[in-house]
């Protein structure tokens, strides 16, 4: 083969290998479009059962679109019951392969982790984590819904073992992007 052979079938090659990095980044934009919304920084109160707190999360792609972090940090004030605290927790929305739906695996500073399945509505408007049924742990349900293009409500159910499907709320917020 000569030089100039080498170097077409050179420039071929590097031509289809970036058609192809190029379309599963398409895919991969297209596979997070119901997420959206969520990408970016946000702040927000609200309170539940640990009390009136505040807090901020971010919602980010990462190892170049093929998953989704979310950070969250909230503060609870003292009481007088229980001294302040702070809950740290990580989020990783992934996806086992490009046509198969969104899953999510979640870590906090409190020790948990939980698994979830990753539903959105169809106007891409309501984004629902459910953790899987276990008939000895609690189940699990976080719910995003958008109100506006920069304010979203949370909702964070719980379960108890046995009885998956009877939630009650937990926590409730509201978050702005800032």
């Amino acid at each position: 083969m000569n030089r100039t052979t080498q170097a077409l079938l050179l420039i071929s090659l590097t031509g289809f290998l970036a058609l192809i990095v190029t379309s599963r980044a398409q895919d991969s934009t297209k596979a997070w479009a119901p997420f959206e919304y969520l990408t970016g920084d946000w702040v927000g109160e609200g309170g539940g059962q640990p009390g009136q707190g505040s807090g901020e999360f971010t919602f980010l792609p990462d190892l170049q679109g093929h998953i989704l972090v979310r950070k969250n940090r909230a503060a609870y004030p003292a009481t007088k019951d229980r001294p302040a605290f702070t809950h740290d927790d990580l989020m990783v929305v992934y996806r086992d392969s490009e046509s198969t739906p969104p899953r999510a695996i979640y870590f906090d500073s409190e020790g948990h982790v939980i698994h979830y399945s990753v539903t959105a509505t169809s106007d891409h408007k309501t984004i629902e984590f459910v953790s899987e049924v276990s008939p000895s742990s609690p189940r699990y349900r976080l719910t995003y819904l958008m109100t506006s293009g920069d304010a979203l409500t949370l909702k964070f159910e719980i379960a108890p073992p046995g009885k998956p499907d009877s939630f009650s709320t937990y926590i409730e917020a509201k978050a702005k992007r800032k």
